[in-house]
């Protein structure tokens, strides 16, 4: 009985599992949130869970796709306990951080060797049912140059373009995110002005090849400023250049202090690379990056220490690094109490350790260890997510997601909340569901905000879909009149699917009517003689609309009442048109018709009854 009673928990947690995040839009944050999700933490936002029973690995992983049924209960409910899961009504997309760059066609996949046992395929499906892109990080696993020297030759670019874009269709990843740092970090800045050419042209043709299969390119670099001033940054990375064949713009806004002790990215160095950025681009592709950790460094020594120190204490040591939500306790720890600095917006505390023990010759000796830490928590969070709202940013990008404190998480959501875009209602309908082909259909509407404030002079979309097809296509593009109406006759040539979109803005959200289906009828235009004389040979010829060829084609006598044929026949040609031979034999007023005969995909048309005179 117990059992049951936790079963049926369960499942009324589960059931709640892949409604869609937009049921109850009243309160719905704007969707911010991007971050990486390494191969080495995957754990770290999803629960390790296998779909049950096991399935072979499809052909290819384009039709990836997972249902409840495939997971236990109990899988059900921790995945719906998961990071990506409570906070995916925050979440447009996330970056797995799992493909290395090893030479112009190969790409390694590192997620296997970080996770041998957990198929990619799983994790892929839970990530695509809670409804976030997926937008794969590609890093620059290459030695010193070696990209640069690819990007110079047009045919090895080609081969990268290529094998990039190969991946992501395989896959089909909504888009990919090129993470290629060692042009900044290992390369030197004396190659930049050789390298950036080559890297516009680089990502112009990949740019290309992704828009025309509709993907996404996405690019992360560290910080860039106005070249024009003294301080210029990562000029290699070329923002205005690539501006309009990029996406999106991920700033490493962090690591501003590495070897020696400071903030790890003051908000006054965020703020001016971003104003950088929005001058060169749509503020709606740049996001900020969030550092889910911080640093502790060793700024001095005092004394010898003993054997039993960690061997990591000494005065040239690179500083530790921690999780940002271990930084309460680590504070705790350490006996400190972390104070806030006000022009960097980022907590800091120093310390001393102190370890006592022996040489190694056995003598005894102390050593003072002083450190000082950085790092920055909910507050630092808070006024980063604003910068978002000040600038009409795209949003913020955490490296890693799932370090950062829950409290840090909460203050992008009330960020979110506070600039939440306006819900718009898309109402439509059409004057009728059936129509000859060749005739107009009326298509209106109307579109709101959930106040019923009518959107006036707001550009729409119409869009059609076959159907014997899955793609949508824009038919017509109009504007809401002054009371948010539109009305528009559309000319059909089959039967269709309709629907009326309306483009998301700052203020607004995008907007989906329901579908409508216009069933459109074939029709028959038709030339047929009025007289003709006994044993005379006379023509009928028509046309079928939509053109199909093949088709039988009979004229057909009513006799007492009933369609008879008659034995004259021909089949359409390939643009739907045909002739029959009559020969009449006996004199009077015969009635006639003709007819193309259904198939199993195309229904019987009949053209208008019409009359022959037999002299």
């Amino acid at each position: 009985m117990k059992r049951s009673r936790v079963l049926l928990i369960l499942a009324l947690i589960a059931s709640e599992l892949f409604v869609p995040i937009y049921a109850n839009a009243d309160n719905q944050p704007r969707r911010v949130l991007s971050g990486w999700i390494p191969y080495y933490s995957v754990k770290s936002v999803l629960p390790f869970v296998k779909k049950i029973p096991a399935l072979p690995a499809p052909a290819s992983d384009a039709s990836i796709t997972c249902d409840d049924n495939e997971f236990s209960l109990e899988d059900l409910a921790l995945i719906n306990n998961s990071y990506l899961y409570r906070n995916r009504d925050l979440m447009k997309e996330v970056m797995p951080f799992w493909y290395t760059l090893k030479s112009p066609t190969v790409i390694r996949d590192d997620y296997v060797t970080g996770n041998p046992s957990w198929p990619m395929a799983d994790v892929l499906c839970l990530m695509r049912k809670s409804g976030v892109s997926i937008i794969p990080s590609i890093t620059d696993g290459t030695n010193k140059l070696v990209l640069s020297k690819y990007l110079a030759d047009p045919k090895i670019r080609a081969e990268i373009v290529k094998t990039i874009v190969d991946l992501v269709n395989r896959k089909n990843f909504d888009g990919i995110d090129l993470d290629f740092e060692g042009f900044a970090f290992v390369d030197g800045s004396a190659t930049w002005p050789s390298t950036a050419p080559n890297w516009i042209l680089f990502i112009k043709e990949l740019a290309s090849v992704l828009h025309e299969n509709k993907k996404i390119l996405s690019v992360t670099t560290p910080v860039h400023f106005n070249p024009l001033e003294r301080s210029k940054g990562y000029t290699v990375y070329s923002w205005a250049a690539i501006a309009p064949s990029i996406d999106r713009l991920r700033i490493m806004t962090y690591d501003y202090s590495v070897a020696k002790p400071g903030p790890i990215g003051p908000i006054f160095w965020v703020d001016k690379t971003i104003q950088y950025a929005i001058s060169v681009m749509p503020a709606s592709k740049v996001f900020i990056g969030l550092p889910g950790y911080g640093r502790d460094w060793i700024t001095s020594i005092t004394g010898a220490c003993p054997t039993s120190a960690p061997p990591s204490v000494f005065s040239s040591a690179k500083a530790a690094t921690f999780k940002m939500n271990y930084a309460s306790a680590k504070a705790a720890i350490d006996g400190a109490t972390p104070i806030f600095d006000e022009k960097s917006s980022e907590a800091t505390y120093s310390y001393v350790r102190t370890f006592n023990g022996k040489t190694a010759s056995g003598a005894a000796t102390t050593c003072s260890v002083a450190r000082t830490v950085w790092f920055q928590n909910s507050r630092s969070f808070a006024e980063r997510s604003a910068l978002v709202g000040k600038y009409r940013l795209g949003g913020v990008a955490l490296w890693t997601m799932g370090m950062e404190d829950p409290s840090a998480t909460a203050e992008i959501r009330s960020a979110a909340v506070a600039i939440a875009p306006d819900q718009v209602i898309s109402t439509a309908m059409t004057d009728r569901s059936e129509a000859l082909f060749g005739e107009e259909i009326f298509f209106s509407g109307a579109l709101s905000l959930q106040d019923n404030t009518p959107l006036k002079s707001l550009p729409i979309l119409i869009e059609a879909r076959k159907l014997t097809s899955l793609e949508w296509k824009k038919i017509a593009e109009i504007s809401t009149d002054d009371n948010g109406a539109f009305g528009t006759s559309i000319l059909l040539g089959t039967s269709t699917l309709l629907r009326v979109r309306s483009e998301g803005t700052w203020e607004r959200l995008d907007s989906m009517s329901s579908e409508f289906s216009v069933s459109i009828k074939p029709r028959l235009s038709l030339q047929a003689p009025t007289t003709i004389k006994i044993g005379e040979r006379k023509t009928i010829s028509g046309k079928l609309y939509p053109n199909e060829a093949g088709r039988l084609v009979q004229v057909q006598r009513l006799i007492s009442g009933k369609w008879r044929s008659d034995g004259f026949t021909s089949v359409t040609n390939d643009d739907g048109s045909f002739t029959v031979n009559v020969v009449e034999l006996k004199r009077g007023i015969e009635t006639l018709r003709v007819l193309v005969a259904q198939t199993l995909t195309s229904p019987e048309v009949t053209a208008p009854q019409f009359s022959l005179l037999v002299r």
